[in-house]
Formats: C-alpha cells, structure tokens, sequence
C-alpha cells in the first residue's frame, strides 16, 4: 500500500483510546528499528524527519531507506512527517519531496504571526493532498533547532506557558490545520525537569471541549528510561539528573483524551547510544560497525515495542487501513504523479 496521510489514523484514535507514535528518524540502523517493531506489534506508525536529519543525512537518502521500509512490509500503515518545520519554503519543499505529513511551528512567535504562518503551510499542504500540523504553546527544554524554556523556570511557572484554550479554538478556526501540537507540561531533550513531573491533564481536557475533533499532539514526550541512563553513565557517559516524562500520565492521557500522535525521539538516541557505549566499552578491541549498530538497532526494536504497548496502539494496523479505503483518501498528489 502506499503511504497515507495521519487522516485515517487520527480518525480512529481520538475516539479509540490509542495514540499513533511518531519517531524521528535519522539513519538506516534508527529506522529498521522503528519499522521492525510496528511490523511485529501491527500497529500504524509516523516516521518523523527533522530538518537536522535532513542536513545529517540528505534527504534522497532518508526517503530511499524509508522507501525501502515500504517497500518491506506493504501491509503496514506509514507517514512520513516533517517534524518542527520553521519555515513555509521547509514545508514546500517537504511537500515536493514526499511528504505525507508536515509540520509548521511558529510557536516562538507572537500569536498573529504563528496564525499566519500556519495558515500559509495549512493551504500549501492541501493544494497537495498532505496534511498540516501546527503548534501553540511554550515546551521546555532543547531539541536541534527547537530552543524552549530552561528546566527551573519551566516548572516554576508552567501555568503561564500552557496553551490557552479559547486561544487554541481561535487559531484551529483562522488556520485550518488538520492537528494542533499543545503545551502541557511536557519538555524537550533527555533533561525535562529537575522535579518529577506532571502533565496538565485537566488543560487537555478544556482544549478538547473548545476544539472538539481536533487531534492533539504531545511533543517532548520521551521517558528518557533509566535502563539506558545508567548504561550510558556506567560506560563513560555522563548524564546526572536525566528525567523524562511518566509513562502512566501518557498512557492517560492517549487512552483517556483526544491526544492522537506522540513524538519519540529521544529515547530511540538514548538506546542506540546505550548499547554502543556498551559494546565500545566491554569489547574495546571492536571496530565492526555492524557489532555495534547492530546491538543499537536491536535496543531500538525493544524501546518501539514498549512504546507502543503505552500508547495502545499496538494491533490497530488492520483497522486504519480499513479506514484508508473507506475515506477513499486520493493519493498524495506526488505519488499519483509517480505511480
């Protein structure tokens, strides 16, 4: 089957108790992990390309790997996503490129700017058949290009930084984005919070009832699990303090409320670096590429697989695709135009 948009999948999950996980993708090893897992657990799947993997890896051969996951296993429900796009010439270029799925975050901008912006994107990407994704908030922590608010005064003063309701009602009906990436509480990177945290669940549940329908997604959303921390310390690293987000609030807040996708990145980095540390530090004499990368993609594998089984998603593949045919979805008009 072709790719799909997030449309078939968020049809389902925001009343179905599930949320689609959303993985950033940046090589081979990272993506055969992704897709191995999905194919074993059946469940549907966002691969995510940031604009620093595409500068890492070049884009041509990013959509060649993840054509040849495709190509793999046909019977699996994939998006390709451009996530935290910062510009309408990243989003247009996306879009020429293949993508199913893309992203407009003007989050850093004052709300009349981040409208506009995300209007733009909104009417580029369904002239094309793809789907738009935008953001409103302030997130913690840095990802890449993504700089939000330092741990301490994020958690001082979350209240301040969570999107506002009504104002999120205002910005999906002036844009028309087809899904709306929310503050509430979660952060960026493997260091989220000094304390433990917590995720403003009543704060999803208001956004809900002034935006009824509108899928919701949660970035800075890793666990930054302790298994790979340690790893990491134990073999010359040094991460003291590394805190993620409490899986039990996300299995909430995916089964319980409208949140339809959550995006993992970090802990897919943390787990391939884990493992290579490990066998770098525990077989010194090594230089094998594959008898490292190969323990890292395995780690990868077991990391989706527990994902998964948080979100709920695992076994809905059958159901979105049952989906897909029944919209009738036409094809995203670049793989019209190539097949």
């Amino acid at each position: 089957m072709p790719l799909m948009t997030t449309k078939p999948m968020f049809d389902l999950a925001y009343d179905g108790g599930f949320a689609v996980g959303a993985f950033n993708v940046n090589n081979m090893e990272i993506t055969q992990g992704i897709v191995t897992a999905c194919a074993a657990e059946k469940a549907p799947l966002i691969l995510q390309i940031s604009k620093g993997a595409r500068k890492y890896a070049n884009m041509r051969f990013l959509k060649h790997i993840i054509d040849a996951a495709v190509e793999e296993y046909p019977d699996l429900p994939i998006v390709i996503h451009l996530d935290h796009g910062d510009t309408g010439d990243l989003v247009e270029a996306c879009i020429k490129d293949g993508f199913t799925s893309v992203m407009i975050d003007g989050s850093p901008l004052p709300f009349e700017e981040n409208v506009k912006l995300s209007a733009a994107a909104a009417k580029a990407g369904h002239q094309k058949g793809v789907v738009v994704e935008a953001e409103l908030g302030v997130l913690g922590g840095i990802e890449e290009h993504v700089v939000g608010l330092g741990a301490e005064e994020y958690q001082k003063n979350v209240e301040k930084y969570l999107t506002d309701p009504r104002q999120a009602a205002e910005f999906w009906q002036r844009t028309g984005v087809d899904s709306l990436a929310i503050a509430i509480g979660t952060s960026h990177g493997a260091y989220k919070f000094k304390h433990e945290a917590k995720l403003a669940i009543g704060r999803i549940e208001q956004i809900m009832k002034t935006c009824p329908g509108l899928p919701l997604v949660m970035h800075g959303s890793s666990s930054v699990p302790q298994e790979y921390v340690d790893l990491v310390n134990q073999y010359g690293g040094n991460m003291p303090n590394a805190r993620g987000v409490p899986e039990d609030q996300i299995h909430l807040a995916v089964t319980r409320y409208g949140v339809c996708k959550v995006n993992i990145d970090t802990d897919l980095r943390l787990a391939l670096t884990a493992k290579i540390r490990e066998v770098f530090a525990t077989k010194p004499s090594e230089f094998d590429p594959r008898n490292y990368l190969g323990p890292g993609r395995e780690a990868i594998v077991k990391t989706v697989k527990h994902k998964l089984q948080v979100l709920n998603c695992a076994g809905k593949a059958e159901a979105v695709i049952k989906q897909w045919k029944k919209l009738g979805e036409p094809l995203p008009a670049f793989y019209a135009e190539s097949h």
